[in-house]
């Protein structure tokens, strides 16, 4: 059973980071995607907790009024749950933060660490989205989950990385930097076990191993982006394996064998 999907709403992005892998790839399409399609789909499939990622290749806040209605979308169905990502540089009002709030939905701020990390390959965009964060708080009383991507920085300076999320007693979900400036799998699973120890740490299932769980390619965490479906996000520069309207039962009928240990991009 697929019980996860990305669905990457744009291409737009207000940041050029460094580390990108969709701009190392080279991503510029920007083909219109039926996304109702999508959410018609998951509701008639799901029939146990189905978890969609209002992620991708761009910054969704930047098309909040779109995301707003396709979480409003999926209200009526409670298997569904409901988790997006931001760069924190986009401000809501008040009243968007608590709509997320009312809904459930999962919100994470990326943001790598400490400031001097953070800026050096986020476009110094720091100061804005702590603003952004402690607006949230504010609102929600409580601060959202982050995302942090780790690099051959964060490693050396781990303590400082650690003691960065410590203040704010929330999930860190660490992600492998992959692409030109990426870190081997190894690399990252140390950092993360050491990591693990001293702050509270999402790791995946049947996920992805840039998360720090297994590779979910064919079975899980299908992606889709331009009007179609990848196998992840990581492999967004090989073949797609359907529209994006293709139903989740054919979805089910791909099979890869792997081990699920390693990134399946990576092992090819």
């Amino acid at each position: 059973m697929v019980d996860r999907i990305c669905i990457s709403i744009n291409n737009k992005c207000n940041l050029a980071c460094n580390y990108c892998h969709f701009r190392d790839k080279g991503i510029v399409e920007n083909e219109e995607m039926d996304v109702y399609t999508i959410l018609d789909n998951v509701k008639r499939y799901a029939k146990s907790t189905f978890k969609i990622g209002f992620v991708g290749n761009g910054e969704c806040f930047l098309d909040w009024p779109s995301l707003k209605s396709y979480i409003s979308y999926v209200e009526d169905s409670p298997n569904i749950k409901v988790y997006t990502i931001t760069n924190g540089t986009v401000p809501l009002t008040d009243e968007d933060w608590m709509f997320l709030e009312k809904h459930q939905v999962n919100v994470g701020f990326s943001i790598d660490g400490y400031k001097e990390l953070h800026d050096k390959n986020r476009c110094d965009s720091f100061d804005e989205a702590i603003r952004n964060l402690e607006v949230f708080k504010r609102v929600t009383g409580h601060y959202p989950t982050f995302n942090a991507t780790v690099g051959r920085e964060s490693i050396i300076n781990r303590e400082k990385v650690i003691s960065f999320f410590k203040q704010y007693g929330t999930r860190v979900t660490f992600s492998r930097m992959i692409g030109s400036k990426g870190i081997s799998l190894q690399e990252y699973s140390d950092f993360l076990s050491n990591v693990e120890k001293e702050i509270l740490v999402r790791r995946g299932g049947v996920d992805c191993t840039m998360y720090g769980g297994l590779c979910g390619a064919g079975m899980n965490n299908y992606f889709f982006a331009n009007n179609k479906v990848y196998l992840c996000g990581n492999c967004i520069d090989l073949p797609p394996v359907g529209d994006s309207g293709m139903a989740f039962e054919e979805l089910e009928k791909i099979s890869l064998e792997f081990d699920r240990n390693h990134c399946y991009k990576e092992s090819l």
